[in-house]
């Protein structure tokens, strides 16, 4: 990443991530504005959140798929068009239909930029090189995903809603630009099959995981959709798991999910990636509805945790990955968010922001950036560089999927705890302390399970167990 021929193309590679993390955040705030102006129910409101990552997490795997086959540039280049083309339909949205139906288009074309991104970083580098690209990474997921909250809060602030999203589209047509200049085209060789059936089964189960997971918190865990969702899920995993044994070149080999790094890694970042990407929706509500704070303050008080984020991973992460690995790396990055989401639990109206706020926010963004970038890699180093787009794709699909999960158990963790409170004659305020300290530490065990999770799986890990173990029966035995 230090020659500088390379350094052009990873930060656009990288500043690909940071807009596809900054537009699933940015809106978080902007939400009390969005619901005001176009009358949204609560379901509706919802919705403005959840069609972003209905899209994005039940297309990651198959993007990442299409990368491989398609070529890495094209997707690229496509992703960053249809993203622009759903960020400037919603800024002209004044239905909560267009904005939702601008929503999904958004997640299409995050779903194709970042595994398109991810797989050229994975497929070009090797080595410290890959490790100091996928640092960058790291600061960009980081950063985008706290500077969407201070970004949208500024902007809400000053200029409305439909600037949040006239912005995401302006930052998504630049890194499209500079991708058209600077991706190489693919290497020319024996043309690959796409094994679309494959492709339709696996992303018909993912988007259907992602659909009844979102629909449960205002349908119920009985209601129709849940049940109908699961049932489609199933059985598209089922057929999935039939067809990939006789596929001549299968979107996803199953005998890759035996391998403990990748198999491990897809459980890591199921639970891990519930517990960061809850982290920054908690906290935006923590800001505003604990603390008081008003969409600016609230978006200016997340700043800390881009700046801190973006220098971990930048300055720490390159010299952690290469003198502890990926797999240790991941399971300090779990613990420290387990630690900022207890501390984030215990907070209350009134608290000081420098003492109380600030350490959680520098010790998530540090646990962001310590988890998922190492747990990618677990996973990249199980599955062949012809294949990188599928290990980006599955990174990050279960990552999302898992945030996905994260926010809607937290969340309703959130609001049966708030009736609790409201029911027993306590105030708004008191519900709300109430309900995010229960969310926070339910994401606190999430964290703390993927943690235990690595150590069992990750082979690096497990030998390390297996050894100490071990030695402590041959000293018994003497």
């Amino acid at each position: 990443m230090r020659d500088t021929r390379t350094l052009p193309l990873v930060l656009t590679l990288v500043s690909a991530q940071f807009v596809v993390m900054l537009d699933s955040s940015i809106l978080n705030v902007a939400l009390p504005s969005i619901a005001t102006e176009l009358d949204l129910s609560p379901v509706g409101t919802a919705w403005v959140l959840n069609a972003y990552f209905l899209t994005f997490g039940g297309l990651l795997l198959i993007s990442g798929r299409a990368a491989d086959v398609f070529g890495r540039r094209r997707m690229f280049l496509l992703g960053a068009g249809v993203l622009v083309a759903g960020s400037f339909l919603g800024g002209f949205a004044t239905t909560d239909a267009v904005l939702i139906a601008a929503r999904l288009v958004q997640g299409v074309g995050a779903a194709m930029l970042s595994p398109a991104a991810m797989s050229v970083i994975l497929a070009r580098f090797t080595g410290p090189g890959r490790a100091r690209a996928m640092s960058g990474w790291g600061a960009a997921s980081t950063v985008g995903g706290a500077a969407g909250v201070t970004v949208g809060g500024l902007l809400t602030a000053a200029f409305g809603w439909q600037s949040v999203l006239f912005v995401t589209g302006a930052v998504a047509g630049a890194i499209g630009v500079a991708g058209w200049v600077l991706l190489p085209p693919g290497p020319k060789g024996a043309r690959r099959p796409f094994d679309a059936t494959g492709a339709t089964l696996v992303t018909g189960a993912a988007v259907a995981v992602v659909f009844g997971v979102l629909s449960a918190p205002h349908s119920g865990l009985l209601s129709v959709e849940v049940l109908g969702a699961a049932a489609v899920a199933v059985a598209c995993l089922i057929g999935f798991g039939l067809l990939e044994q006789r596929a001549a070149d299968p979107i996803l080999p199953t005998r890759l999910l035996r391998d403990a790094r990748v198999g491990g890694g897809v459980g890591v970042n199921l639970l891990g990636g519930a517990s960061r990407v809850a982290c920054f929706v908690l906290v935006a509500l923590l800001l505003q509805q604990v603390l008081e704070y008003g969409p600016g303050i609230a978006g200016l008080a997340m700043l800390p945790t881009s700046l801190a984020g973006f220098a971990i991973s930048i300055l720490v992460l390159p010299t952690a990955l290469q003198r502890l690995g990926p797999q240790r790396v991941a399971v300090l990055g779990l613990l420290l968010l387990t630690v900022a989401h207890l501390l984030l639990a215990t907070v209350d109206n009134g608290d000081s922001y420098v003492l109380r706020i600030l350490p959680a926010l520098v010790i998530a963004a540090a646990g962001v950036a310590f988890s998922f970038t190492p747990t990618t890699l677990v996973i990249a180093e199980g599955i062949a560089a012809r294949n990188s787009g599928v290990s980006s794709g599955l990174a990050s699909s279960t990552a999302q999927i898992g945030g996905a999960i994260g926010i809607a158990v937290f969340g309703a963790l959130d609001a049966a705890r708030r009736a609790d409170v409201l029911q027993a004659g306590g105030t708004a305020l008191a519900a709300a302390e109430a309900g995010l300290q229960a969310a926070n530490l339910a994401a606190a065990i999430a964290a703390a399970a993927a943690a235990v999770l690595a150590v069992l799986a990750f082979p690096e890990l497990r030998g390390l167990l297996t050894g100490r173990r071990r030695g402590v029966e041959a000293e018994a035995g003497s």
